[in-house]
């Protein structure tokens, strides 16, 4: 069975840093493009990094130039460094393969992230 388990968030004031990490396990995580989504409350849960599996990049236009995402395949793990944080990144963080994801599958609890003063 595929699992995602996501860790790293908290409360941080704006301008701060976080730096979330994902566990995969049950696949061959070599093969499979990841991303980092995120939930905040009343909004539908939306894509804002994604990492493929030559490792290219892309990013929603409201992390650009602010978060990373990069994966490491030995570990199994895709992290997403959270720069210059804002209130509005507040939300629930998610990692998942676009795939699974658009299917419904597989998500994790995923990691609280709170930016406040």
């Amino acid at each position: 069975q595929v699992q995602f388990v996501e860790s790293g968030g908290g409360l941080v004031q704006p301008g701060g840093s976080l730096r979330l990490s994902c566990v995969a396990s049950g696949t061959e995580f070599s093969h499979v493009p990841m991303g980092w989504y995120r939930q905040a409350p009343g909004n539908q849960r939306e894509l804002i990094a994604h990492v493929g599996v030559e490792r290219l990049t892309n990013y929603d236009d409201s992390v650009k130039g602010r978060f990373t995402i990069s994966r490491d395949n030995a570990k199994k793990t895709v992290t997403l460094q959270m720069n210059h944080l804002k209130p509005e990144d507040t939300a629930i963080y998610y990692c998942n393969a676009p795939g699974w994801a658009s299917q419904g599958k597989f998500w994790g609890q995923g990691t609280q992230v709170s930016v406040s003063p």
